[in-house]
């Protein structure tokens, strides 16, 4: 909104508008606040072409080629993906890495036939919009109910998708 007053001013009264952003390590938009982090690891991936396009990572290990689902209205060919799916598969792998990190945390021993299952859904919000919500399901044989349910809460707190997602996006967590 700043920026938007400083050019309305500029306009109408000629004078040179300067518009000085916040700080990067706090700066508040649409109730979300940004704090800056210091990288250990950069992700790069350059996306061409839409939902209907290819995206390929800097280092070429991830190409994919990329397709609207039919449900969304487009082609949904096979052998393609989707935003939806990617970033279900790095949900769920970001998850469970955070799951080891709480068991160990708990002093609780995590089988390692553990999964965990993101299921990323994409609709309608109220204001009319698309929005995202996500399901989580987690499966640890030989570890009972409880113990694994107290693993995902922690993990649920430690995960960097997790705590991204909060307040943004609806994510429910179910131990099956």
């Amino acid at each position: 909104m700043a920026v938007t007053v400083a050019r309305l001013f500029a306009a109408r009264s000629g004078a040179r508008a300067i518009y000085r952003a916040p700080a990067l390590s706090s700066v508040t938009m649409a109730n979300r606040h940004f704090t800056s982090i210091k990288p250990i690891y950069t992700a790069d991936v350059t996306a061409t072409g839409g939902r209907n396009g290819r995206a390929v990572s800097s280092d070429k290990v991830l190409d994919v080629k990329l397709t609207l689902p039919k449900e969304l209205g487009g082609p949904g060919e096979t052998g393609k993906t989707n935003p939806e799916q990617l970033f279900a598969a790095g949900y769920s792998a970001c998850f469970q890495g955070a799951m080891g990190l709480a068991a160990s945390k708990l002093k609780i021993s995590l089988p390692e036939a553990n999964t965990v299952r993101a299921v990323v859904h994409i609709g309608k919000d109220s204001t009319g919009g698309l929005g995202l919500s996500v399901e989580l399901h987690v499966s640890a044989p030989g570890l009972d109910k409880e113990a694994t349910q107290k693993v995902v809460d922690l993990a649920h707190t430690i995960c960097p998708y997790s705590r991204a997602t909060t307040g943004n996006v609806e994510v429910k967590l179910s131990v099956v």
